[in-house]
């Protein structure tokens, strides 16, 4: 929901991390997320733009009002285990802990706005409605029939995307990233390392945690099998230029790497290589 949505604070860096409630996760414990500062900026610019747009031309259709049933938060209290305090249409009061409310509940919940009833559900339908979660699926499904058709005789290959994919990108990203963390920036002695990994687990296990999957094994032989010799590449590689003092490897590098990835690994595809931007 809306107020789920990290804010960057001062000083916070590149990332800003949120909390995901257990009743919307698919192993059903909470989960710490991590999201980048230049997207909870994007993110804050569609709330302003397009989906006060949506909102402000389902008000004024009365599509809210029209609902079957809906509950008005009218507040929300705690800190780390907030309630949500609200009113149904049928006048009746009640109140839910945020980390068990699931999908179907969440999507019920609305608040009033200076014009009226507004969704507290973060993405919207163009109608101003709540964009279900399965629907993600056709948003990416056109805009990869969009690029089939545009790039038709254009490019041999032309690039497609599924919701699932950005999460087996999210993992190979993160990946390349803390391998070169644990092996290049560290300074660490061979012991330290290891006495490192003892408290923290290894990379492939810091990508487990982020993932939420309950056996590594998931990670390495699904979602990262592609790359399971990444540590090899790397040492092969030359090694990661970064800036004096830089916590990882500049992001121009780390999308040459992936890029190299691509073109020797079958299931990566690089954007621009298929675009002959490369």
């Amino acid at each position: 929901m809306t107020f789920e949505m990290p804010q960057p604070t001062l000083g916070a860096g590149r990332f800003v991390l949120g909390r995901l409630g257990r009743a919307v996760t698919k192993s059903k414990r909470a989960r710490t997320f991590y999201v980048a500062a230049a997207v909870v900026s994007a993110v804050a610019g569609y709330v302003e733009s397009s989906r006060a747009a949506a909102v402000r031309r389902a008000q004024r259709r009365g599509r809210y009002e029209d609902l079957a049933a809906y509950r008005v938060v009218r507040a929300v209290t705690g800190m780390r285990q907030k309630v949500l305090h609200w009113r149904d249409t049928q006048g009746r009061v009640g109140r839910t802990a945020l980390a068990d409310a699931g999908v179907a509940e969440r999507m019920s919940f609305y608040r009033e706005g200076p014009q009226g009833l507004e969704p507290l559900w973060l993405w919207l339908t163009e109608e101003g409605l709540p964009l279900r979660p399965a629907s993600w699926e056709n948003v990416f499904r056109t805009a990869s029939q969009r690029c089939e058709q545009v790039l038709a005789g254009r490019v041999a290959e032309p690039p497609f995307c599924t919701p699932h994919m950005c999460r087996h990108s999210f993992a190979l990203h993160m990946l390349v990233v803390l391998h070169h963390v644990m092996d290049r920036r560290m300074g660490q002695s061979v012991q330290e390392r290891r006495d490192f990994q003892l408290l923290y687990g290894d990379v492939w296990r810091m990508v487990q945690d982020l993932l939420g999957h309950a056996q590594v094994e998931t990670t390495r032989d699904i979602y990262l099998a592609p790359v399971a010799d990444l540590r090899l590449r790397s040492l092969l590689a030359e090694p990661a230029p970064r800036a004096e003092g830089a916590a990882a490897p500049s992001a121009q590098w780390v999308s040459s790497l992936l890029a190299r990835i691509a073109q020797e690994s079958e299931g990566v595809q690089d954007l621009d290589s298929a675009l002959g931007l490369g």
